[in-house]
């Protein structure tokens, strides 16, 4: 049976940078640079510009991780897209993604899988494209996560909150098949849904008849705790905690090694405090630890491989590595994963 091993990385983010104070002059927010950045290490954020959106930044990074392992759109077996901000309701965005890279030109209608589990989408589906390659359905994966918070956050006083947070960015990964010795080791997955409405966005609430209120010209009405994300901080930071925690130590477990015996951490970019937390309670040097999350905020699903694509460029994650990640996300839903670089 082969191996899973990442053969290239890849991230895009766009052009306008938003400081904290731009964001409160820009958009009128009653906000500043030393409340966002004490409460969770955010300095700036990418915001993708109108016209740009989801689909457009995952194909740029997947552009670069093909690039990176050496292959072409050819040698791709299928397209794996983890997002919570999506083009539209359907069809799922990695479609969209296959004709930005121009697959069906060449006649290679590969297949493609949308994964909606937010900030641990790349982690379920890291999980799922190992699984694959190492069944041998198939010998290239392309794993893309990404995400265009921006058009779909309330930039007001309102909501500064959740605001505040996000960025907007992409991150993809080639999961190749290996004789070699590396690649994927261990992954955790799990999921309570008894906390789903503790961070989550209704705005298509399929239950309602009509699920968006109409006028009377038939014009559709939503109420803004519908339109907006709505999150209890509070509740998700103490989750987050906990389960990134339980699942590094799962997969630890599993592997028969100690959090010592990795070499580099790879934790989702949710809130800087939180890792900050998660690294002091497991006794995790500074130097064994990658944060972006001051230059791009939260890209949810596109945190974990922008990172390791940063890492990797910036000689951060070398071959031989150990690495470990975690992620937590809405749902709730949460992962970890091991890796051999």
């Amino acid at each position: 049976m082969p191996n899973a091993y990442i053969s290239g990385t890849g991230y895009f983010v766009p052009d306008d940078v938003v400081t904290n104070d731009e964001l409160a002059k820009r958009f009128n927010i009653d906000t500043n640079d030393e409340w966002i950045r004490k409460r969770t290490g955010i300095e700036e954020r990418r915001f993708a510009p109108d016209g740009m959106g989801t689909a457009f930044m995952g194909a740029r990074a997947a552009e670069q991780a093909i690039e990176a392992a050496g292959l072409t759109t050819k040698d791709i077996d299928m397209i794996v897209l983890g997002t919570l901000s999506p083009e539209c309701t359907f069809p799922g965005t990695g479609v969209f993604v296959q004709r930005e890279l121009g697959f069906a030109d060449v006649n290679n209608f590969v297949p493609c899988l949308d994964i909606r589990n937010q900030c641990s989408g790349f982690l379920y589906g890291l999980g799922t494209a190992a699984s694959m390659v190492r069944g041998g359905g198939y010998k290239n994966v392309l794993l893309i996560g990404a995400e265009c918070h921006s058009h779909a956050l309330d930039l007001s006083t309102r909501g500064r909150t959740v605001a505040s947070l996000f960025g907007d960015g992409a991150g993809a990964v080639i999961v190749s098949a290996t004789d070699e010795d590396r690649g994927v080791r261990r992954w955790t997955l799990g999921a309570d849904g008894r906390f789903a409405e503790t961070l989550w966005q209704r705005v298509w609430d399929i239950q309602r008849f009509p699920f968006i209120p109409q006028n009377e010209e038939g014009q559709g009405l939503v109420e803004p705790e519908l339109m907006w994300a709505q999150m209890d901080g509070r509740q998700v930071f103490r989750h987050a905690v906990e389960k990134m925690i339980t699942s590094l130590m799962t997969v630890c477990w599993q592997e028969k090694i100690e959090i010592k015996d990795v070499d580099l951490f790879l934790f989702h970019q949710a809130n800087l405090r939180i890792n900050e937390y998660i690294q002091k309670q497991l006794n995790i040097p500074d130097d064994k630890v990658f944060n972006n999350i001051m230059r791009y905020g939260n890209t949810t699903a596109g945190t974990i491989p922008i990172l390791m694509a940063e890492a990797e460029r910036e000689g951060i994650l070398k071959p031989g590595m150990k690495v470990g990640m975690a992620a937590f996300g809405s749902g709730f839903t949460w992962g970890a994963a091991l890796m051999d670089w």
